[in-house]
């Protein structure tokens, strides 16, 4: 089994489609472990409406292209369009982030993810998932990784969040 870890977000009705994703991560892969959930401005878009962002993780062995389709189909069963533009507001983004230490090209998919190392939406709940665990080609740990961004940049925040009567973050 590799440990699989996946970014979450939306800016379309983002606490219906966070929730409908957790649930459906939950009933496939069911060791499911859960970042806080984040508010962040969208980095790149002209669309001004603010994302919810986390991370989850979870053992899988599946492929990574078997990975990576079964979450392009929750995000077009949730209402995302593969022809959308890049920067458009979503229902709902699931992306690989990584699959174990795997690097390079797997089944059409970059590994690991280079947002990572860009996004504060994307490196901060990694951080808190998996605070030692080392960058598959940098080497560092997730944790040391975060406390050298420029968070400045990317200013994001936990806002209260409730799934499945499980407080993940904020005040229930």
């Amino acid at each position: 089994m590799a440990r699989v870890c996946v970014s979450i977000g939306s800016n379309i009705e983002r606490e219906h489609h966070v929730r409908v994703c957790l649930d459906a991560l939950a009933e496939t892969f069911p060791a499911l472990r859960i970042s806080r959930v984040y508010e962040s401005e969208p980095v790149g878009f002209e669309d001004g409406r603010n994302f919810f962002n986390l991370v989850a993780v979870f053992e899988s062995d599946w492929s990574v292209g078997a990975l990576q389709a079964w979450c392009k189909r929750l995000e077009f069963a949730n209402g995302r369009r593969p022809n959308s533009p890049k920067f458009s507001p979503r229902t709902l983004d699931i992306d690989l982030l990584s699959v174990d230490a795997l690097t390079g090209e797997h089944d059409g998919v970059e590994l690991p993810r280079a947002d990572i190392l860009h996004h504060a939406f994307v490196l901060r709940p990694l951080a808190e998932l998996l605070p030692d665990t080392r960058h598959p080609i940098s080497g560092e740990r997730y944790l040391a990784l975060w406390q050298a961004f420029d968070a400045d940049q990317q200013p994001l925040w936990p806002v209260a969040f409730v799934w499945r009567g499980r407080v993940l973050s904020g005040e229930a």
